[in-house]
């Protein structure tokens, strides 16, 4: 039979060379590396290993079986990110597998950094090389665990599953799906990034709407200190007031034309501001 990348298999010990161990299905030879190998193995011992290709792109072995298979989804490790080809993802064995840029976000400003975790099964790809692939919402059927409606206005804390202009999902750590409506947040979160929110609604199929915004009476403080920072770095003024308009609002501080009114008001409360012709001048 031919041994496949990705496989795991059980092996018998050929012998034993400098560099490891030599192993046989009957008529194919693989190496175990010596660092592969959990225990002194004998010949004829049989093993368990799973099958990958190294550097030089040669079928080797290694006695540490990842949770991440073809058919069996896990969370993976961001260990490198590489522009334009895609990023690493480590499985728990010596040598990281891509996820290619096919299957992540269009914008690379999404993309996963070193550190974020990806829900992910094996794959391979056109050449036959193991990659990894993150799981679509398609593969779970919608079958999510559902939310109980006593999450009513919680804390929640999730990681990044998908993410698009509309919004991104998350996959909370109790295992719910919550959804994050673009207006409900101040920047696009990563792919795999953990985020901590607050649920806004339970749904009746039991998953969540999410809110990465503070309460308005907290996010009305950290609104108004944005509109303060940009009035002193541009000259004490700032090209709208209250009835300007909600995309140029958004695009220059990132946020909602009610929030920013509410961040106005504050501010004029304060006698930090004031309004003439349109725009807002720094007292």
């Amino acid at each position: 039979m031919n041994l496949q990348v990705g496989s795991v298999e059980k092996l018998k010990v050929v012998r034993k060379i400098d560099t490891g161990y030599v192993l046989t299905d009957g008529e194919n030879e693989i190496l175990l590396h010596i660092s592969e190998a959990i225990d002194e193995l004998q010949t004829e011992q049989e093993v368990e290993v799973f099958l990958y290709q190294d550097k030089k792109g040669e079928l080797v072995s290694t006695m540490t079986l990842p949770s991440v298979r073809f058919d069996t989804f896990d969370w993976a490790e961001v260990v490198e990110v590489v522009k334009d080809l895609g990023v690493f993802v480590n499985i728990g064995i010596n040598k990281g597998v891509l996820v290619s840029s096919d299957h992540l976000p269009l914008l690379s400003r999404v993309w996963p950094e070193k550190g974020d975790v990806l829900y992910v099964a094996l794959d391979k790809d056109k050449r036959g090389k193991l990659i990894a692939k993150p799981v679509t919402e398609a593969d779970f059927e919608d079958e999510w665990d559902k939310a109980p409606e006593t999450l009513h206005n919680a804390p929640i804390s999730g990681r990044i599953f998908r993410t698009s202009k509309e919004g991104a999902v998350i996959i909370t750590e109790e295992g719910y799906r919550g959804f994050i409506h673009h207006t409900e947040r101040k920047q696009d979160p990563r792919l795999g990034e953990w985020v901590k929110g607050r649920v806004i609604q339970v749904k009746e199929d039991g998953t969540l709407n999410v809110s990465l915004l503070p309460f308005k009476k907290y996010g009305m403080v950290e609104d108004a200190d944005v509109i303060l920072s940009y009035l002193k770095e541009n000259d004490g003024v700032v090209p709208f007031s209250d009835k300007s308009d909600p995309d140029d609002i958004r695009s220059t501080f990132n946020m909602s034309k009610a929030a920013f009114k509410r961040a106005l008001g504050k501010l004029m409360k304060d006698k930090k501001i004031e309004q003439q012709d349109g725009k807002t001048y720094l007292k």
